[in-house]
């Protein structure tokens, strides 16, 4: 494997650096901190006024070593130190506290953001993407949005002030030995400039092999009886294993960076003390200064190391904010759709659907789906849709709902094109049926009013009956609100098709698509089902896929779909006689003389 240049910059798939923080990081991080900045700032001066509280300890403590010289009584001192002692850790603690409260609030106005943004993702977006990296987004790195959106930014600049105060109070004693420490503490800047970036880079490479984790996790999962049933487990373990590996290394090598500036401004602080100490006792020494003015200095050093740690803390956060930002940014880049609020399904005549010179490609290097489809479905009645697999059945569906737009020509909705309906009006006036039925997790009722959330008992009733489902309600322990598990593993293939077409009819759709609906349905389920569809016909338009010519035998009409292209319209009496294709995938299921 080549090596790979630390150094060398890097960009996102957007074009955007990884994780460099730049000034739409600064934008981007203003935007999550805008609505709480109130508190934040309240929280940050409480802890300006916490360490400010702090600096006034060495005066005391050099106030006390000269009462001590003079003879002079230690109670005031003392009383002064102590109280300063208390008085900052109170305030402190209540900074602390709203800031941490502050965070969690920045968190959950971000996932919320996200998950609302991930919903609304056009279905091209999230088909060129990995599930699992993009729930990592909503939860890891959404996390991180803690440390830099409160805890940098506040602590970054109290720590500053504090440092710049330290300094000045330190001034006051010696400016000499002041020269020594700043000389010393100029090497931490130099180390920090050169080391933040490649922190910034190996924090993004970390998250990004978490979120390749989580692809690979929902992979697995996602077909956990193929996985077993191929003897799979070892090869899926050394796939996500090798994953996790990545992000080691990349942790690994964010933990070695880090370990470097600690390391830097721990000696640099150590030299400073042993430089002070070294020329301060010298000073001493020659009466140039007081040895409780080298106390009370020594005492300033030491509060700087909080200062310096916090700063360089401060900057190491933002360093791995800005890679959780930009991860979070780029699903901000990803195509939407227009917010669609939830509507409520309202019965209407059916619907008609034209197709006028459709083409459409699912990527501009991909070859034509459809190349100038051109078909009209009337109101009402039941309209299928056959030919070979690759022919462009389904994506007959997928434009109908607008999960894709044509490349070329229009598809229109009672005459209008579809493009021009809101997709809130649009996707109520549908019911689809997809090919793998996806049942969710959650009860059975939840599946059935998934689209319809208003149905009432005697609707819900009433499709159960029509669906055949009524049986299997009455043998689940707790009927309706039997739990389905994951992906409705707890019904069988044939049931989990049903109540994909009992969720469509509860919404009284003016269109029913149905895609392959009936593919893992026994006999006499499928004759249920045709009939079920047949009087959905009656008072709805019926789109029906099928590679299973039983089931559209009796449509009113029947498109026949090859390459792309309407070869044939027109009943199955009627293609039998016309057109080859229908007739040899009839003949081939023993339809012929149906």
């Amino acid at each position: 494997m080549a090596a790979v240049d630390e150094a060398a910059p890097r960009t996102t798939r957007f074009g955007r650096p990884r994780g460099e923080v730049t000034g739409a990081t600064w934008k981007a991080l203003w935007a999550y901190i805008r609505p709480h900045r109130a508190v934040i700032a309240v929280a940050g001066v409480l802890g300006l006024i916490g360490s400010l509280a702090g600096l006034v300890q060495p005066l005391a403590a050099k106030w006390l070593v000269d009462d001590l010289g003079s003879g002079a009584s230690l109670t005031g001192s003392l009383l002064l130190l102590s109280g300063m002692v208390v008085t900052g850790a109170l305030i402190n603690a209540v900074s602390d506290y709203v800031l941490e409260r502050t965070a969690e609030s920045v968190i959950l106005s971000a996932r919320r953001k996200l998950v609302g943004r991930l919903l609304r993702l056009r279905v091209p977006a999230v088909e060129n993407a990995e599930p699992g990296d993009l729930m990592s987004r909503v939860t890891s790195d959404t996390t991180l949005l803690r440390q830099v959106s409160t805890q940098a930014v506040v602590a970054g600049v109290t720590s500053a002030i504090t440092f710049v105060a330290t300094v000045v109070m330190m001034s006051f004693m010696d400016l000499v030995l002041l020269g020594v420490t700043i000389a010393v503490l100029g090497v931490i800047g130099a180390v920090v400039s050169v080391v933040m970036p490649r922190i910034s880079r190996a924090t993004k490479e970390s998250q990004a092999a978490v979120g390749r984790i989580g692809a690979a996790l929902e992979r697995m999962l996602g077909a956990f009886r193929t996985v077993k049933a191929s003897g799979a487990e070892a090869r899926e373990e050394e796939r996500i294993q090798e994953t996790a590996t990545e992000a080691w290394r990349a942790g690994i090598k964010a933990a070695r960076w880090q370990s470097i500036v600690g390391a830097t401004a721990g000696l640099a602080v150590q030299v400073s003390f042993l430089a002070v100490l070294g020329i301060g006792g010298a000073r001493v020494a020659s009466d140039q200064m007081s040895i409780a003015s080298l106390i009370a200095f020594l005492l300033y050093l030491f509060y700087l190391i909080p200062s310096i740690a916090g700063i360089v803390r401060a900057v190491s956060q933002l360093q791995v904010g800005a890679a959780a930002i930009s991860r979070i940014g780029e699903v901000d880049a990803m195509d939407v759709e227009e917010v669609a609020a939830d509507h409520a399904p309202v019965a209407h005549a059916a619907g008609s659907v034209t197709f006028e010179g459709v083409r459409f490609r699912y990527r501009p290097e991909l070859p034509d789906v459809h190349n100038s489809v051109t078909f009209t479905v009337p109101p009402n009645g039941m309209t299928a849709f056959v030919g070979p697999s690759g022919a462009g059945k389904t994506t007959v569906f997928s434009l109908i709902e607008r999960f894709y737009e044509p490349t070329a020509g229009r598809v229109l909705l009672d005459g209008r094109d579809v493009r021009d309906w809101p997709i809130a009006d649009l996707r109520a006036a549908i019911g689809y049926v997809e090919q793998d039925a996806p049942v969710l997790s959650g009860t059975l009722r939840d599946n059935l009013t998934f689209g319809a959330p208003a149905a009432t008992d005697d609707a819900i009733a009433e499709v159960l009956r029509r669906t055949r489902l009524d049986a299997l309600v009455e043998r689940l322990p707790e009927g309706l609100a039997t739990v389905v598990g994951h992906r409705g593993s707890k019904l069988s293939g044939g049931e989990r098709q049903r109540v994909a077409v009992a969720r469509a009819l509860l919404r009284k759709p003016r269109l029913l698509l149905l895609d392959e609906a009936t593919s893992q349905l026994d006999a006499v389920n499928e004759a249920a089902l045709r009939d079920t569809v047949a009087e959905a016909a009656r008072e709805t338009t019926v789109l029906v896929v099928a590679h299973r010519l039983s089931t559209v035998t009796m449509a009113d009409r029947i498109v026949v779909m090859d390459a792309g292209e309407v070869r044939a319209v027109g009943t199955h009496a009627e293609l039998v006689e016309s057109d080859p294709l229908y007739a040899e995938l009839a003949a081939t299921q023993f339809l012929a003389t149906a």
